[in-house]
């Protein structure tokens, strides 16, 4: 929305109209807006449907209201829910007084960084609205502003009040009225008295216009006679001295008014005249000293609402700082409601304003108050008995923050933000329909009065502080019409009507918006809608014609803006993007008149536009949105799609037309050149009801090549399924492509189609034809897919005579043209008499087929010199007897034909009617493509129940004879069924099993778990023996396997499996199972004479032996002795330790010796030497150093005084020791720090103290010092927060924990997303301290302990000790053991296992010099 001009409509007069002029057209249009209020209750009952509001709900009466000076001594929550108080509850004398908004800002809740703005914007739809809003600089008015601030010293505008007279007041306290036709009626004061009272602060009309009164800055009153301009009444001992008059409102009554002070207080004026003197008495209706007020707002009714029973009560709503009241003036003052805000933004504006709205049936006033980014609807209601209720309504949430609310109507809400910012909303649907900047109004503040600067600023700073935002004296709304006053002019604005919104979007060139609006309009969707009014249908004929005129100003610019140059691709995007807007607005206002003369005329002028035009008709064609369209659009139409080769869309097309729109001569013709044949079929069936034609025009397509042997092409395949699917369409009483056939003609269509298809020869035949070529054709097209259609079609005969006749009829010429014929496939045979088989097996059969040819059709199938199609033959006699074919035949001849044919999947339909299980066992050996699922079957027959015991046993037996044979198919899955049901049977079965690798295999599934075979070890009890038979087949067939599977054995003996392993000569296994018997050094003298084996190997090795293989084997061989070793170390002292490493160190040394002796070195010396320093660097772990270095000099080799051949070794072991140390003092060294630096953590953040950030508990919202004498305590939080004990308790805040209270922070736990209450308490600062329960183990307080969360937050991950522990505990207990288990406990929450986890590694110190 725009600020206009004043020449927006344009008159006659080329010259602008006089300011006169403009005032006095925005005053005439109060008449009409007066008016529409009253329409719009109407309409608003008339549409009470959407008006329902289902969230709202009732507030409870209750018996006794409560008393004004009850609501004045009320505590404030956050938490307080709406409802009505009982003054018997409160006790006024503990009221702490600095628990009001009299309070300073800083005890406010301005500090606390929770009060944040939630951003839940509107919808965005300003698209959809256009421009709601109008506004206009009222020029004359402005002018004289200005001009009375120069000539008169009148000051600057601070207060407007708006009747049918417009009052502006100043701040050298003139009061400016001004009328209809912005001219200065009256000037109302004196600058002198201006000097003595101040500026103007406030200003009130009364409903007749006829008083005016004035309020000042220093707190003085005026009233004002209007249509004489005397002076009535100068009140000056109204309220307390030295406070500015904030509001000044007249009420219904004249008589009555009311005014607010800036001391917070509200009097009621009572104007009186006895004896020709005109008096004034005050009443104090709520003292500042409890609660600041500072908006307050009487309930206005209208003329037409005047006889409203609630208005007997004379309504004022009041909002202070911290709640807002409702109270009745009349006949007694009486609150009839209160409302807390909670916690709210302290410089946010309170705001308040009345309207009258319609809801559930009725009218009734609603007080609508804001504050910050949120405003709350309350429907006021008189029961019978004269109690009013109060009903909240759906609130609005906004994401800015509010300085005025004003009500246009009662739909439509005009918001301020505190950036000069307006937004329109839809009071119900809350939708946001225009935003518009007013900052050039320059929006006069009311600032000053506040702040009482005129008297001294006596007033509280939380009343100065939302004054710096407060302009309710700048905003006067009047007849769905707002005021602005700014410093130096005054705005206006209204609703635009209906055609006003409109025409503004048209004059934008906005026409694709501005019909969108219009259709809104048209289906009364639209929101703030002004000037449409009467009944529904008679609004919608208006808003049509107006959307017409539009849509052919829309299609002339559409062929204006075409380009006239360029590629024609631009041509088409042009009126693509405007083309189908015409298309769809006149098919939704069902003006197919206008789209198919007025507008196709237009369009045609242009050949593109034409065509775009055509095609936009095609979706809502085949939507049948659209049906009738004239021949000759339908003509153009057709030819346009076959200029542009899309037959396709032309064929949906016509089938979806409405047939007399159809040049059937043109259409038919054009079909068959372009072989559209479900568009011809459409034509002729719906034209002609001509049905047989197609049929025979469609058989053309397909017979020649069917009957020439030749393959399909794709399209005479698509072509022979269009004619099944005709086909069974006519049978059923389908229309075909869509609908159906009218009823009176389905008997005809079905007589005439059987008809056709059992004829004996074609039109026009030739005298090679066979005989009946149309079932011949089809038989051959598809076979199962016509045998389906005689299928449906026969279910849905009457048994009458005629319907008999057809179908046997039909079912003598398949028999004669299929079984008289070999050049029909097994599968289509089997396919007929499938068919046939499943017709004769229902209950109402009256067929009859000769069961001789079900005898021929067995013998075909189960031919055995003919080899071909086998498994399709195969499926074919299953199928039918699984039709009920079987009862065709002789069951036994059945069986032996099909044991002949190797039909095994029909011998198992046989066997299984017959119960002989344990036959069909033969029949799953021995088809080759089934045999796996032999194991499947024999399992189910065994568990299922359902069988008896005699057949269970003879599958048993079989399976038995027929184990090797199962064992030899597949080894996994025989060991599973063994298990599972023989396993008393094992060693019977091991006995059958002659071949030893066929056993190997069997055992292996058997016994090892990693087979993957599911076998319950403990329940299948299998011998020992039986596993060293499986031990000794492995170290015959997979010898490198036996360690590994040893591993996950259990059942063996160690004794019998060491004999076995060496006679097998399989040393590392029976290394492996002497240490595991408990003979380690059995087990290490076995692996020491392997390795000096392979160490001899190596020193004599010729030329041909390959290097690298046998050294890889002594270092495998020295590498399993060293784990040895070390596993059995840990075990033993100091001399056993040294009978292991020892021996090992001599036979690594034994060839260096050799060599050291020999003319040439030995060509793997180096590689030796390297095999020797790991013994060293393995045993140095659990031998002494020196004892080392004695045994090494003690040599005979190296005693001699030669130290050079080992100083390699000596160093190396120097430098491993070296290593070591270092590792040990920078290990040492971190743990100090570490501990230093955690101690000093702990004690800081232990001996800190807390700051509160407030001064009040942060649930109930009362100062901490309330109730003392209840012993309530004080809790505060590191993080800030306080609160009073029994607050916390009542939000369930407290744990117990090891016998200790531990509290949590409510604000903080609860505004946790996982919504969990933290279990890491604070400080506790109580006013007295309570007794904790002993406790046998040491605990930290609450504080100590967040400290130490806090401390452990700050490092960021695990402590270095805590690594330590860890490798230290993996170290010990069972890691010494060589056959422990995978470890549990610690291990599975091991912190290296983290994902955060980081090792951060310290450099070591430097030594000194």
């Amino acid at each position: 929305m725009e600020t206009e001009p004043d020449q927006e409509h344009l008159d006659q007069n080329p010259c602008a109209r006089t300011v006169e002029e403009e005032l006095s057209k925005s005053f005439n249009l109060e008449a009409s807006l007066s008016k529409f209020s009253c329409l719009d209750l109407d309409k608003e009952l008339e549409f009470r449907s959407d008006l329902i509001d289902d969230k709202e709900f009732d507030i409870p009466q209750v018996d006794t209201p409560p008393t004004l000076e009850s609501i004045l001594n009320e505590t404030d929550d956050e938490d307080e829910s709406f409802v009505l108080e009982d003054p018997t509850l409160l006790n006024v004398d503990t009221i702490d007084s600095h628990s009001y908004d009299t309070s300073s800002v800083a005890s406010s809740d301005s500090g606390d960084r929770a009060n944040l703005k939630r951003k839940k914007k509107l919808p965005d739809s300003f698209s959809l609205h256009g421009s709601v809003m109008r506004h206009s600089l009222l020029k004359g008015i402005s002018a004289q502003i200005v001009s009375a601030a120069d000539k008169v010293d009148a000051g600057l505008p601070t207060a407007i009040a708006v009747s049918s007279l417009i009052a502006v007041g100043t701040s050298h306290g003139l009061a400016l009225i001004f009328d209809q036709n912005q001219a200065l009626r009256l000037c109302l004061g004196s600058t002198s008295v201006g000097g003595q009272y101040g500026a103007i602060s406030a200003l009130s009309i009364n409903n007749d216009c006829s008083r005016l009164l004035c309020g000042f800055a220093k707190g003085q009153i005026t009233m004002w006679d209007l249509a004489s301009g005397k002076l009535l009444r100068s009140i000056t001992d109204a309220h307390p001295p030295g406070t500015a008059i904030l509001h000044i409102k007249f009420t219904d009554d004249p008589t009555l008014a009311i005014c607010n002070d800036s001391g917070g207080s509200v009097f009621e004026l009572t104007f009186k005249r006895v004896m020709g003197v005109r008096t004034c008495e005050s009443r104090c209706l709520f003292s500042g000293s409890k609660g600041e007020v500072c908006c307050i707002e009487p309930l206005h009714s209208k003329p037409e609402l005047k006889d409203h029973p609630i208005t007997q009560f004379s309504l004022l709503a009041m909002a202070s700082l911290t709640k807002i009241l409702v109270i009745g003036l009349k006949p007694s003052l009486k609150v009839w409601m209160t409302f807390p805000y909670g916690r709210m933004d302290p410089s946010s504006v309170p705001l308040l304003a009345w309207h009258f709205v319609a809801v559930n049936n009725s009218v009734n006033p609603m007080l609508a108050f804001c504050r910050g980014d949120m405003v709350h609807f309350l429907l006021v209601k008189r029961d019978e008995s004269g109690a009013i209720h109060v009903t909240k309504q759906k609130h609005l949430h906004l994401y800015y923050d509010l300085i005025n609310f004003t009500w246009i109507n009662s739909r439509t809400v005009v918001l301020l933000d505190s950036v000069e910012k307006l937004h329109v909303i839809d009071r119900q649907t809350q939708e946001e329909l225009e935003t518009m900047e007013i900052s050039e109004v320059q929006l006069v503040y009311n600032s000053s009065h506040f702040k009482s600067l005129a008297t001294g600023g006596n007033v509280s700073q939380a009343l100065a502080l939302v004054g710096e935002k407060a302009c309710y004296q700048s905003i006067s709304s009047y007849g769905g019409q707002i005021f602005y006053l700014g410093t130096k002019s005054v705005y206006v604005m209204m609703l635009r009507s209906w055609r006003e919104r409109m025409d503004h979007l048209l004059k934008q060139d906005c026409l694709t918006e501005a019909l969108a609006l219009a259709w809104s309009f048209h289906e009364g969707k639209a929101k703030a809608v002004v000037g449409l009014s009467g009944d529904v249908s008679k609004r919608k004929a208006v808003v049509a014609d107006r959307m017409v005129e539009i849509l052919f100003h829309y299609a002339d610019r559409a062929l204006k803006k075409c380009p006239d140059q360029g590629k024609i691709q631009v041509m088409e995007q042009h009126f693509q993007d405007t083309v189908p807007v015409i298309v769809d607005y006149c098919l939704l206002l069902q003006r197919k008149d206008l789209l198919f003369g007025q507008m196709y005329d237009k369009l045609s002028e242009n050949s593109v536009a034409k065509g775009v035009f055509l095609e936009c008709l095609e979706p809502y064609i085949l939507s049948d949105k659209l049906v009738g369209i004239t021949p000759q659009v339908m003509k153009d139409l057709i030819v346009h799609f076959q200029d542009k080769k899309l037959l396709e869309n032309v064929e949906a097309l016509i089938v979806h037309m409405d047939i007399t729109s159809l040049d059937i001569q043109q259409v038919v013709l054009m079909c068959w050149e372009n072989r559209l044949y479900d568009a011809m079929v459409y034509v002729y069936n719906r034209g002609m009801n001509e049905f047989i034609s197609p049929m025979e025009k469609l058989f053309k397509v397909i017979a020649p090549p069917l009957n020439a042997g030749k393959t399909l092409t794709d399209e005479q395949v698509v072509m022979g399924n269009k004619l099944l699917v005709y086909i069974s369409c006519c049978l059923a009483g389908r229309a075909y492509p869509l609908g159906d056939i009218p009823e009176d003609l389905v008997p005809l269509v079905k007589n005439q189609v059987f008809e056709f298809l059992i004829r004996l020869h074609s039109v026009e035949a030739s005298s090679e034809e066979e005989v009946y070529p149309y079932v011949r054709t089809l038989l051959h097209f598809d076979t199962r897919e016509f045998l389906n259609v005689l299928a449906l079609t026969f279910e849905d005969f009457k048994n009458d005579k005629q319907a008999v006749e057809y179908q046997q009829r039909i079912v003598d010429i398949l028999l004669k043209v299929m079984v008289e014929n070999s050049d029909f496939t097994p599968s289509q045979v089997g396919c007929l008499f499938t068919f046939l088989a499943r017709q004769l097996a229902k209950p109402d059969n009256t067929l009859f087929v000769n069961r001789t040819l079900f005898d021929q059709v067995l013998e075909f199938l189960c031919s055995p010199d003919d080899d071909s199609r086998h498994s399709e033959r195969q499926q074919v006699l299953l199928e039918l007897l699984q039709a009920g074919g079987i009862v065709q035949f002789e069951e036994s001849r059945l069986i032996r034909m099909a044991e002949k044919a190797e039909f095994y999947q029909i011998c198992e339909f046989m066997y299984e009617r017959e119960h002989q299980y344990d036959k069909i066992i033969d029949c799953y050996l021995h088809d080759p493509l089934r045999e796996e699922e032999v194991f499947n079957y024999i399992h189910n027959i065994l568990s299922i129940p359902g069988h008896s015991a005699e057949e269970k046993q003879s599958v048993w037996q079989k399976a038995m004879n027929h184990m090797e044979e199962l064992v030899s198919l597949k080894p996994c899955k025989a060991a599973e069924l063994v298990a599972t049901h023989f396993s008393e049977q094992i060693e019977v079965v091991i006995g059958q099993l002659q071949n030893q690798l066929l056993l190997f295999k069997f055992l292996r599934s058997l016994l090892d778990p990693r087979e993957g075979v599911h076998v319950n070890q403990e329940l299948l009890q299998i011998p020992p023996h039986i596993t060293e038979q499986f031990i000794e087949l492995l170290c015959q067939f997979s010898p490198d396997q036996v360690i590994q599977t040893l591993q996950v054995l259990e059942c063996y003996r160690l004794e019998e499996t060491i004999q076995i392993t060496q006679k097998y000569q399989l040393h590392e296994v029976t290394a492996y199972l002497l240490e595991k018997k408990g003979d380690a050094h059995g087990a290490f003298l076995l692996l020491l004479e392997r390795l000096q084996s392979r160490l001899q190997e190596m020193t004599r090795q010729d030329e041909n032996t390959k290097e690298d293989i046998l050294l890889k084997g002594v270092e495998d061989t020295m590498v399993e002795t060293i784990a040895l070793c070390q596993r059995n170390s840990q075990n033993l002292n100091q001399q056993q330790r040294e009978a292991l490493w020892f021996p090992l160190l001599e036979a690594m040394m034994t060839p260096q010796k050799l060599s050291s002796s020999a003319a040439a070195p030995h060509p793997h010396c180096e590689a030796l030497k390297s095999l020797t320093m790991q013994v060293l660097n393995s045993m140095a772990a659990f031998i002494a150093l020196p004892s080392i270095l004695q045994r090494i000099l003690q040599d005979p080799i190296y005693g001699k005084g030669k130290l050079g051949e080992i100083q390699g070794l000596i160093l190396g072991m120097l430098d491993t020791f070296n290593y070591e140390q270092t590792l040990l003092e920078t290990t040492a060294s971190l743990l100090n720090q570490d501990l230093h630096w955690s101690l000093c953590n702990l004690r800081a953040s232990v001996s800190r103290g807390l700051n509160p950030k407030q001064d009040y508990c942060s649930i109930c919202l009362q100062q901490y010092k309330r109730r003392q004498e209840m012993a309530d305590e004080i809790i505060v939080f590191s993080c800030g927060h306080l609160y009073h004990s029994f607050c916390l308790q009542s939000k369930e805040c407290t744990l117990e924990v090891e016998g200790q209270t531990r509290w949590a922070c409510h604000k903080c736990s609860s505004s946790n997303k996982a919504g969990k209450l933290s279990e890491n308490p604070s400080e506790n600062k109580k006013g007295r301290i309570t007794s904790s329960q002993a406790n046998s183990e040491p605990v930290l307080d609450p504080q100590q302990m967040q400290a130490f969360d806090q401390l452990c937050r700050l490092y960021r991950g695990s402590s270095r000790l805590a690594l330590l522990t860890e490798l230290s505990q993996n170290r010990g207990g069972d890691s010494c053991r060589p056959f422990a288990g995978p470890q549990s406990g610690p291990a599975f929450n091991s912190v290296f296992q983290k994902e955060n986890f980081q090792l951060q590694l310290a450099p070591p110190p430097v030594a000194e010099d």
